[in-house]
């Protein structure tokens, strides 16, 4: 492909994803910024297009997600994690159970791949089990088109079931701006955390390492005060725009064919999902008395960032949930590999 033509090509893929993520943004759905990006990239690549994403970009991503997630942890989230420790553990144990019986369905029927179907079924953050999909062999573009196809259909849910429980829809939390100023020092640090452990990681040659030891390093220093996580919107936004792309360019017509055939399992497995997940939330509020709401949102699995934004808007009880889901996500995150190579073995 000729130069001019393939920066053209750039340049139309840009727009098409700004304008599209807008869109979805103005429509309150979850992720919006990387959902865009993903669809225009996968009609760019069903098309022919050739436009490939190098992985440095990827790796970058990687990195930023990682101090996403060392972000979610909080001095109010440890503690409620310290105090309930026992019930929340069983909970959390109960949907990584639930998830991995739903994934063992998928490929038991043919639907899946085992390792695809392990890490696309798995209730983590939607961007965190792309990234380890692709560390860990599985077809990052099939993992996150389930993901994503299960935030969209589970943030519904939790905004249907904040309005059955509630009486009234879940407000919205709009977003700061996109050009926000941030303060240069943390931010600073933020990045110098994010490319240490990134290369760490690739020169450790650990799994996921990219992503896991920013993780790991933010976290430690975010929770014990020495460094306040700082990513701007801009950074997520860079950031969730080369993750879709990533995955998007990697789409081609045989597979999206196979992902659409596909299709009738992957809802049906999303639905089982959420229902295992209800019964999880019955036996938190039967546990521990948490109101209806706050049990389903905290055992909901969907995105950590689309759940927070929910269980900020409907007054529910905010710590609590985001430190079951936090402690879900860790767990998830140490024990996804042995869930796949499980599922992969017996099912």
């Amino acid at each position: 492909m000729k130069k001019p033509r393939r920066t053209w090509l750039w340049l139309l893929l840009l727009a098409a994803s700004l304008g599209v993520g807008w869109v979805l943004q103005q429509a309150a759905l979850p992720a919006a910024l990387m959902l865009g990006p993903m669809l225009c990239a996968i009609a760019f690549g069903v098309s022919g297009s050739d436009l490939k994403l190098p992985r440095w970009a990827f790796f970058g991503a990687q990195s930023v997600i990682g101090c996403l997630v060392a972000r979610a942890l909080s001095a109010s989230i440890l503690i409620e994690i310290a105090d309930d420790w026992a019930v929340m553990l069983l909970i959390v144990s109960t949907t990584v159970m639930a998830g991995a019986l739903v994934g063992w369905v998928l490929v038991k029927f043919g639907a899946l791949p085992g390792t695809t179907a392990a890490w696309g079924s798995s209730p983590g953050a939607a961007s965190a089990m792309v990234v380890m999909a692709e560390e860990f062999g599985a077809d990052p573009r099939l993992v996150g088109f389930m993901q994503y196809l299960r935030v969209v259909i589970v943030v519904m849910s939790a905004s249907l079931a904040g309005r059955l429980l509630l009486g009234h829809d879940v407000p919205q939390t709009s977003g700061p701006a996109l050009f926000e100023a941030a303060p240069l020092l943390p931010l600073a640090e933020t990045l110098a955390i994010a490319l240490v452990g990134a290369m760490a990681g690739r020169f450790l040659r650990i799994p996921a390492g990219g992503m896991l030891l920013p993780m790991i390093i933010g976290a430690v220093l975010h929770t014990t005060g020495l460094l306040e996580i700082t990513l701007p919107p801009w950074l997520l936004a860079i950031s969730y725009l080369a993750l879709g792309w990533y995955i998007g360019l990697g789409f081609t017509r045989s597979i999206l064919m196979y992902a659409l055939r596909a299709l009738p399992q992957l809802l049906l497995s999303i639905f089982l999902l959420i229902g295992l997940c209800g019964l999880s939330a019955w036996l938190l509020h039967w546990f521990l008395h948490t109101d209806g709401l706050t049990a389903y949102l905290a055992t909901s699995p969907g995105g950590l960032d689309s759940v927070a934004i929910i269980a900020i808007g409907s007054g529910a009880n905010t710590p609590f949930v985001l430190a079951v889901q936090t402690l879900r996500l860790f767990i998830v995150l140490l024990t996804g590999p042995q869930i796949a190579k499980l599922i992969s073995r017996y099912a």
